[in-house]
């Protein structure tokens, strides 16, 4: 074969895979790596028997890990404010996915009372000696522009979003450093990697979560434990019921439509369950335009502000 037929079959191989990556990445609902992961790597069932804690587990994305963990054969510490949801969670685990009643422990926690967060673990490790796997997902959204947002409502959201992950990672680092093996997740969002109008007390909590994180990662590299950010872009679940507007005390409470363009939540906690298997340092979870406009932030880093306000609406056409 003559050097420039070997050339040019170099050529053909490297725009097809160009072609090919520029495929999945428009169709896919995760970014490129987490795509592989799904298809070629290691499935949630590689996680079995492990002790796995996750906070605000009594709804939405948290409960919903909570069934793909339990399918997977993990053994759960479920955590949130309201027992009596917790416990219905606990149920569905044990008559649906065939958990034995011992492998799910109810832990009530408030993520806020940070001087509770070291007996939490100590119950954590009094029934199942170990932890293996911590997820942060515990959270409140907020709605309000920065002009129109107490500093009441910034402290309580970064309580919750940041202050309280922060702390409970604290109480649970000694344990898993003295084991030399852990892994922490964190539940970010989309709004982790971007700013979007309205959404100004919320987006500071969660980027606060990459500084942090992504710092940890390094310091604990050599003991062993894995540090993985995942960013959920518009998922549907009770977020907006419960958000805080502009002034504290006060919510939104506005119900997602069905026909919002969201992602199934049973489907963004599969795709974290498989971003946990593989440990990967951070995954993006979204459909599209949400997902595109993460990849554009990547290489144009300002946007018009109209653009920003069609994100924040979900609408489809960037450019309207």
């Amino acid at each position: 074969m003559k050097v420039r037929d070997l050339s040019l079959a170099g050529t053909v191989s490297v725009v097809v895979t160009v072609v090919l990556m520029g495929v999945i990445i428009l169709t896919a609902d995760s970014d490129l790596i987490l795509w592989v992961a799904e298809h070629f790597g290691k499935s949630p069932a590689s996680l079995a028997g492990q002790v796995v804690w996750i906070t605000g587990a009594s709804s939405g994305i948290g409960e919903e890990l909570a069934y793909v963990l339990a399918a997977a054969g993990c053994r759960l510490v479920l955590s949130a404010r309201r027992l009596q949801e917790l416990n219905r969670v606990k149920q569905r685990c044990v008559d649906e996915y065939g958990v034995r009643p011992e492998d799910v422990l109810v832990l009530p926690l408030d993520v806020k009372k940070f001087d509770t967060h070291q007996d939490a673990v100590d119950t954590v490790l009094k029934h199942f000696s170990h932890i293996d796997i911590l997820v942060n997902n515990a959270g409140r959204s907020q709605r309000a522009l920065i002009t129109n947002t107490s500093l009441d409502v910034d402290k309580e959201i970064l309580e919750v979003n940041t202050l309280g992950p922060l702390s409970l990672t604290k109480a649970v680092l000694p344990h898993m450093i003295a084991r030399q093996s852990g892994h922490i997740v964190v539940v970010s969002s989309m709004v982790g990697r971007i700013g979007v109008v309205g959404l100004g007390s919320y987006a500071a909590s969660k980027h606060a979560l990459h500084g942090w994180f992504d710092t940890l990662r390094m310091e604990v590299f050599q003991e062993n434990i894995s540090v993985s950010l995942v960013c959920p872009g518009p998922v549907f679940s009770d977020l907006y019921i419960h958000a805080l507007t502009g002034k504290i005390g006060e919510e939104l409470g506005i119900e997602m439509k069905p026909d919002d363009h969201r992602m199934a939540t049973n489907r963004c906690s599969q795709l974290i369950a498989i971003a946990m298997a593989n440990q990967l340092d951070e995954a993006w979870i979204s459909m599209h335009p949400e997902l595109s406009y993460l990849y554009l932030n990547q290489v144009a880093l300002k946007v018009g502000a109209r653009r920003l306000k069609n994100i924040r609406e979900g609408r489809r056409n960037l450019h309207k």
